[in-house]
């Protein structure tokens, strides 16, 4: 009886593991084959069924060429393969394997040999296939995408190299050795700072740290230094390396040559400085030719001798106007070119400056019925400058807006600080200025006055001394709603 139930006991024990080694079998995801010494198939797994599209009738026990097709068995020679293998009880090395099933789209299979053995004896080898179609399939648009990203970076016009946090050079395109005259294998592990001018290297040291703590872009212009020896600006983007959001693992830099950018800018500003030396020129032969032919005109009345006393007077008079005339023009372009010495720098308030201005022309604005608003700080809000020449540039703003509004309106004045700067902004409800015509309204002897009345230095004046005191002046107008003057000084 304990033979017997011993006997049933190590049959239960056979068919668990049979089953065990069968779901185990099925739950690797590749397709496995035993194949015995007669080339007949003695097990498959569930993924084999599947991906053939067969059976257990019609697999087990059946020879290899019934279940492969003929054209997988001549083209890698399997057979014979599987006999080397279970003759020298050795597995064969890995090899890939593409099949194109009718209908079917192309598939590639990993697959290798091993032998398997029972109490020392090879009885039947092991074919393992793995599907690594869809691999492949990744691989290549993966290599695909880099070809292509590869070919982006070398047929950039502008510098594009990466480097590791410490500044050392690891790619460096075409364009970059192409301006620099630096191949990728000269400068390949080299820092960066060194191809940059000696000028910039402790603005580089200090963005190549920032980079390693920073999310964003940093931008700046420094020059390339060349094998040559020359000195080529180029204005540089730096961006972090990351792959997701690990810490940054280098720094791309993409840079742009400027050498041509400068070279187009010179002869633009050059182009505009003839321009304006013309504008002045004209201007000026403009403005100075009517009271010389006033002066000429009467000097010619005064070298007669049958003129009265009165009218010899008269001559003398528009003389004497015409020359006075022509002398506050030309003390006016002596004030747009040099507004004044560095010496006669002090500290000012400058609302009390303003307060002051507004003074001198609160008379004139109550008879054009202008209204006058100031809303200046209470406190004190000092800036370093001459006072006269601010003074001058005030009035001239003040005055000119309220010749634009000769039929009455509003005048306001505010002032306010921010960040290191006062801002003092000058609003009028006059004509406004044309936008066509807005750009041109700080060109000197550009005006709208009735002729003889204005030269058209006001505004030329008024931005060369706020440009003078390291300001800005800047306008916004609407035509017909009136305008706007901002001017932006330093505050101490």
């Amino acid at each position: 009886m304990r033979e017997v139930t011993n006997g049933s006991s190590s049959e239960e024990s056979s068919n668990r593991y049979m089953k065990l080694y069968t779901m185990l079998l099925d739950a690797i995801p590749s397709s496995i084959l035993f194949i015995n010494r007669d080339m007949r198939i003695v097990a498959a797994n569930q993924n084999f069924l599947q991906k053939s599209k067969r059976n257990m009738e019609n697999t087990i026990g059946h020879r290899l060429e019934s279940v492969f097709p003929a054209i997988i068995l001549d083209h890698i020679n399997i057979t014979r393969r599987i006999r080397q293998v279970i003759e020298e009880n050795r597995p064969t090395r890995g090899e890939r394997l593409t099949y194109r099933a009718p209908g079917l789209p192309l598939r590639v299979y990993y697959y290798i040999i091993l032998p398997f053995s029972w109490e020392g004896t090879v009885e039947s080898a092991i074919l393992l296939m793995e599907d690594i179609t869809e691999q492949v399939r990744l691989s290549e648009d993966l290599r695909r995408l880099e070809r292509h990203l590869a070919s982006v970076v070398e047929c950039a016009s502008d510098i594009i190299l990466s480097t590791d946090n410490n500044g050392r050079i690891f790619t460096w395109n075409t364009a970059a050795e192409r301006i620099s005259g630096y191949t990728f294998n000269e400068v390949k592990g080299r820092v960066l700072i060194e191809y940059c001018a000696e000028d910039y290297h402790e603005e580089v040291r200090k963005v190549l740290t920032e980079m390693q703590a920073r999310e964003r872009s940093i931008m700046a212009e420094w020059d390339l230094l060349t094998k040559e020896g020359n000195l080529i600006p180029v204005y540089w983007v730096f961006s972090p390396l990351r792959v997701g959001l690990s810490q940054p693992m280098g720094i791309v830099a993409v840079g742009r040559d400027l050498t041509e950018r400068r070279k187009l800018e010179m002869q633009l500003l050059q182009s505009q400085k003839l321009a304006a030396l013309g504008v002045m020129a004209g201007g000026i032969a403009h403005e100075i030719r009517n009271p010389l032919a006033i002066c000429s005109s009467a000097a010619q009345f005064l070298m007669e001798d049958n003129i009265t006393a009165d009218f010899r007077k008269e001559c003398s008079h528009k003389i004497h106007s015409g020359i006075q005339r022509a002398s506050t023009i030309i003390e006016n372009l002596l004030r747009f070119a040099r507004p004044s010495l560095q010496t006669d720098v002090a500290p000012l308030n400058l609302c009390t400056l303003v307060r002051e201005t507004l003074t001198l022309v609160a008379n004139q604005a109550k008879i054009q019925k202008i209204d006058l608003t100031c809303n200046l700080p209470k406190d004190p809000v000092m800036i370093s400058g001459i006072g006269s020449l601010l003074q001058q540039v005030f009035m001239n703003l003040f005055l000119n807006a309220m010749d634009a509004m000769p039929g009455g309106g509003s005048l306001s004045i505010s002032a306010w600080k921010r960040l290191g700067e006062v801002f003092i902004q000058i609003n009028d409800t006059g004509n406004g200025i044309p936008r066509t015509e807005l750009h041109k309204i700080f060109d000197p002897f550009y005006t709208t006055s009735p002729v003889g009345k204005g030269t058209g230095l006001g505004l030329s004046i008024c931005y060369s001394i706020v440009k003078h005191h390291f300001g800005t002046l800047d306008v916004e107008s609407i035509e017909g709603k009136g305008s706007s003057f901002i001017v932006r000084l330093p505050s101490l």
